[in-house]
């Protein structure tokens, strides 16, 4: 390891001190280095808790003895879970024949849209989902998901009353420990571990990627102040799942905040596209590059990797990668741009899909329609206009040809699935898109582009600050023409 940064030292300092603390940590700035240093300054008995069980094991090398490391499953498990044992790991059913158990046989009307038992049944299982990530004591109104189609609060308050019976008679359900109906999964005995106000047994607690924690986390963490010293470490500008209940716990924290501002990862000109991104979305650190790490700003011909915005996005690259004679890998594999495929498929041949973006169309033509003039629906542009013009039989042809990340030449990836890795030489895909223009001029009468989106914006830092040698902006080269591109703004 290099010798400590002027803010790491900080860093020890304040947790010799005994403070809580909160470490902003921008891309590549050593935050796993620097809470091993904080480790090593004591023989106080910590916990690591990482973001999965393949964080946990490769931190594992790298702490001292006294460090524990790994996830909250794992420490759930150890005291809650195994009790469920006999429960997990069981037979995979459709959602919807565990809707029949449950009691849910019958379809309703909800204005034009037929929500079948089984978009019910799927709906149930989504609510309960949403309560295990939650810091809520009991199922409510709010957990239950918005489906596309009934966007509108008087038909979504028709759901609700529909789906909420069913979903609280599934967690009473998932309380058993022996059998039941519903299938056991990690996130419930991790709910139920949390509702039982536990105590972690340790002097100090690490807790990585705080900017994307999940309210019941965040609930059973920041109850151990009474006995636990609290250090958490995340970098808020990397905060990306707030679409899926996680939230920034670092902001509000009660403790002593620092940041890490030297990257390790890129030079200085990739530090300063970085900076752009973190100045619109209001981050709370500004990045410094390294200076001996030329990292240039450039078209790449043959990247390394191609970082897109969406799952379409990703799937049209795949597509172009292979056409031109390339082994390509897909972060996180194909399961996903599959099961879009399969439901276009299923659709366009007049069958009803179970895919939960998708269950309540009962036609391609339906969905066609909701996302050419539904405002709520414009998302959904993009995929219908590839499977229209490419076909479904394509794209699952391309999933098949996928390789592994191993033997590829190039790996396509979500921004989402980048996140934490890192690769020489990226190109960002097209489908960044600019915000859309305002109704106003500038003094030459051109229109002034909209206003950047925060999420958007902390997207796009994490996708150009995946690379160490050469960057192509790509899709986000439209940013230096944007009122907003400037750092000093």
């Amino acid at each position: 390891m290099h010798s400590p940064t002027d803010e790491q030292t900080a860093a020890v300092d304040a947790f010799k001190a005994g403070e809580h603390l909160a470490l902003q940590a921008g891309a590549g700035t050593g935050k796993t280095s620097t809470l091993v240093l904080l480790a090593s300054t004591t023989p106080r008995h910590g916990r690591y808790i990482a973001f999965n069980k393949p964080i946990a094991l490769d931190a594992a090398k790298r702490f001292p003895p006294t460090v524990a490391c790994t996830t909250a499953h794992a420490l759930a498990y150890a005291t809650t879970g195994h009790l469920y044992a006999r429960r997990l790991g069981g037979p995979r059913q459709a959602g919807w024949k565990t809707g029949l158990a449950l009691g849910i046989t019958k379809s309703m009307r909800i204005a034009e849209r037929d929500v079948s038992h089984k978009a019910l049944s799927h709906t149930v299982l989504h609510t309960v989902r949403r309560y295990c990530h939650s810091a809520d004591r009991t199922i409510t109104r709010h957990h239950v998901p918005p489906l596309r189609g009934l966007e509108d609060p008087e038909l979504h308050t028709q759901l609700v009353e529909a789906v909420l019976p069913f979903a609280r008679k599934a967690w009473a359900d998932l309380q058993h420990p022996d059998d039941g109906i519903v299938r056991f999964e990690h996130d419930h005995y991790l709910k139920i571990w949390a509702l039982t106000d536990p105590k972690i047994d340790a002097d100090f607690l690490l807790l990585d990627e705080a900017q994307d924690t999940n309210p019941v986390l965040e609930q059973v963490f920041t109850a151990q102040r009474t006995h636990a010293q609290l250090v958490m470490v995340g970098d808020s500008a990397q905060a990306i799942y707030g679409w899926r209940g996680a939230r920034d716990i670092m902001t509000g924290f009660n403790g002593t905040a620092l940041s890490l501002s030297q990257s390790f990862r890129f030079g200085p000109r990739l530090a300063t596209e970085a900076n752009r991104w973190l100045s619109i979305s209001g981050a709370p650190i500004r990045l410094a590059g390294t200076t001996t790490i030329p990292t240039e700003l450039a078209p790449v011909a043959r990247p390394d990797a191609v970082l897109c915005r969406t799952n379409v996005g990703a799937m049209t690259e795949v597509m172009t990668h292979i056409e031109a004679g390339l082994r390509v890998a897909l972060a996180g594999g194909g399961d996903s741009l599959r099961a879009l495929a399969t439901a276009a498929r299923d659709l366009k041949d007049g069958r009803r899909t179970w895919h939960p973006e998708l269950l309540l169309f009962a036609s391609w033509g339906e969905l066609q329609e909701y996302a050419e003039h539904d405002p709520a629906g414009g998302d959904l542009r993009p995929f219908v206009d590839l499977i229209d013009q490419q076909g479904a039989e394509a794209v699952l042809a391309a999933v098949d040809q996928l390789a592994p990340e191993s033997q590829a030449e190039v790996t396509v990836s979500t921004a989402h699935r980048a996140k934490g890795r890192e690769w020489a030489n990226v190109r960002i895909a097209s489908d960044f898109k600019p915000p859309k223009d305002t109704d106003q001029q500038d003094a030459n009468g051109v229109p002034v582009p909209g206003p950047i989106d925060d999420a958007e914006a902390r997207l796009a830092y994490v996708a150009v600050t995946r690379t160490r040698t050469r960057l192509d902006l790509g899709g986000l080269s439209w940013i230096h023409g944007h009122p907003d591109g400037s750092p000093g703004r």
